[in-house]
């Protein structure tokens, strides 16, 4: 029986009205990073055993193979850029995720397919006893099949590697809570920490399971956690939060250096008649430009108001004048290229892992003398992972607390201090491998092993331990220093791009590390022999790693400088505080600078 309509209407008005739980927050964090973490355990798994699969099953020779790889490599490095920009203007970061998840998890698929179906790749070499057999060359169709795997792969990365990170920050940024600042400091680094132990995941167990179940198996299981990771994103898709695309990043920013130079012969008004000279969007908070880099703000001033801006407000033609915004945009990028170019120094050190493989593949890899186990050669940059973790969580565990409770108030140290601190360990670890390498060489040679590149001398590899050690905590101190320091001080639309600079940078010193080590194997070669030979006790390795040393000690100095000039960062800046202590309403944080 039903109620009558007066009862009806009195029930819903006693019933308490829905209270929509708020998007975003700490309950979305276990989706973003699992959905990074297994698109690395999948992508940096299937990149460690790469070159044996090509040489093994393609018939590739060892200079082409790793040409396919370096060129692979070199794409998954650049394509987070383009996948920062597409997120930012024109599609988002949810659906950037989204759709590049898909990528990576088709390309392993097509990746899978080589290794299951014997028409896509070269026939085996079936040789008789005693002769020599030269598999068939593998055809342009077998090859475009694996290139067009490699390519959504990378595809994917780019999409996934920029954009997880500013999702995830996303989900957390609250300007109106007091402790912001500090909620995000731990995020990047718990975020750095997890996308380690996935790597380290991926070093270790995926490595593994390729070497003792085969190519099927070792390239099935990346394919399936891709899935998962697709799968545990898309699931939580009503938790996050969203934020709306803007227009073309790139056009803006062109168009604020284009309007610059147009305008370079006007001149800017002083600051007492400069209200409502300069052009900015009706909800912009930035009615005038900054001080800083003051010859990009002729971009922006009006010099005809009938004849620049339309009825819309808008400019009539945006390539002569743009709005505040566009031209702080573009002075955030700029002012930060110069201390983003100082972190590219030590990713370049971080690169030298072959040789230190080298090293160790010549050194006593067992655990004690008495021991018959030996740690695989590849296995040592392990060391470097734990050491960056073991940072992360001493820093945000027990050195700040202990710190905060010895002070009696909240402490952290500066983000551009934190950077600086992580180049110069970055050269102390270039130090050490060189005064490593030279007793390990001097140890060789007195053994009568100079002419003997494969055997094994008597120097424990445990040697190589502390500047595996010192490169973890430099890549902890400057990178994700780096990632904070470029997503605090870009505008919210360009926060994609602050994620994606960091592994464009990383791409770059790839470029340049083979630069140099070209330019110093060519120059100091004498006699036929340089200080880089394939016979490791013949050359100087010790030599190459002092070059990058005092490299990477110059670059310190240089970092210094860049520093210096920069200037306050936004979080100075808006405290009202430059030389490290400063008050907030409620609280007060001390910042060691």
């Amino acid at each position: 029986m039903e109620n009558p309509p007066d009862q009806t209407e009195s029930k819903e008005m006693m019933l308490p009205p829905r209270t929509r739980r708020p998007k975003g927050g700490l309950l979305t964090m276990p989706f973003i990073i699992a959905n990074e973490g297994f698109e690395k355990v999948a992508s940096y798994g299937l990149l460690q055993n790469m070159i044996l699969y090509l040489m093994s099953d393609y018939g590739l020779g060892v200079v082409k193979g790793q040409t396919v790889l370096f060129m692979w490599v070199a794409a998954t490095n650049f394509m987070p850029l383009v996948g920062a920009f597409l997120s930012d203007s024109y599609l988002g970061r949810f659906l950037t995720i989204a759709i590049a998840s898909l990528s990576s998890f088709l390309g392993m698929v097509l990746l899978w397919l080589t290794a299951m179906l014997p028409q896509v790749k070269p026939s085996p070499c079936l040789a008789s006893a005693g002769t020599n057999c030269s598999s068939p060359a593998a055809t342009s169709s077998q090859l475009a099949l694996l290139y067009s795997a490699f390519a959504l792969i990378s595809i994917g990365s780019g999409g996934i590697r920029p954009c997880s990170l500013a999702f995830g920050a996303d989900q957390l940024d609250n300007k109106e809570n007091p402790k912001n600042e500090r909620v995000l400091e731990s995020f990047f680094g718990w975020y750095y920490a997890s996308s380690s132990v996935a790597v380290l995941i991926a070093f270790t167990v995926i490595v593994y399971i390729q070497d003792h179940l085969g190519w099927r198996i070792g390239f099935g299981i990346p394919a399936i956690l891709m899935l998962l990771a697709s799968i545990v994103f898309a699931f939580a898709s009503p938790l996050y939060v969203k934020r709306n695309v803007t227009k073309s990043l790139f056009t803006g920013l062109a168009q604020a250096a284009v309007a610059a130079y147009v305008n370079r012969k006007l001149m800017l008004p002083g600051q007492s008649d400069s209200y409502g000279c300069y052009h900015h969007l009706k909800d912009s908070e930035l009615k005038a430009p900054s001080d800083k880099l003051r010859f990009l703000n002729k971009a922006c001033v009006i010099r005809n108001r009938d004849e620049d801006i339309g009825s819309d407000g808008l400019a009539l033609n945006p390539w002569r004048l743009c709005t505040t915004d566009q031209v702080e945009e573009l002075k955030a990028l700029v002012k930060v290229i110069p201390v983003w170019s100082t972190g590219i120094m030590m990713s370049i050190n971080v690169s030298q892992n072959s040789f230190q493989l080298l090293q160790a593949n010549s050194m006593d890899r067992r655990l004690s003398k008495d021991s018959t186990f030996k740690i695989p050669a590849g296995s040592f940059g392990m060391f470097t992972i734990i050491a960056l973790i073991s940072w992360v969580v001493l820093y945000d565990r027990a050195i700040l607390p202990l710190a905060s409770k010895i002070r009696g108030r909240p402490v952290r140290i500066n983000v551009k201090i934190r950077m600086g601190l992580g180049l110069f360990i970055s050269f102390l670890a270039m130090a050490v491998s060189a005064t490593v390498e030279h007793y390990r060489r001097r140890t060789a040679i007195s053994q009568g092993l100079a002419n003997n590149a494969t055997a094994t001398v008597n120097i424990s590899a445990m040697w190589l331990v502390p500047q595996y050690v010192l490169h973890g905590l430099a890549e902890a101190l400057t990178g994700i220093g780096q990632t904070e320091f470029f997503y605090t001080e870009f505008p919210k639309s360009m926060s994609s791009i602050a994620a994606a600079l960091f592994g464009l940078g990383m791409a770059v010193a790839n470029i340049l590390a083979s630069v140099i080590l070209n330019v110093v194997k060519n120059s100091s070669k004498k006699g036929g022999v340089s200080w880089i030979e394939d016979n490791i006790n013949k050359g100087h390795y010790d030599y190459y790693y002092w070059v990058l040393a005092i490299m990477s000690f110059v670059n310190v100095i240089y970092y210094v400088a860049c520093s210096w000039s920069y200037g306050p960062t936004v979080d100075q800046v808006r405290n009202d505080k430059v030389n490290g202590v400063r008050e907030e309403e409620q609280d007060e944080v001390v910042k060691i600078n």
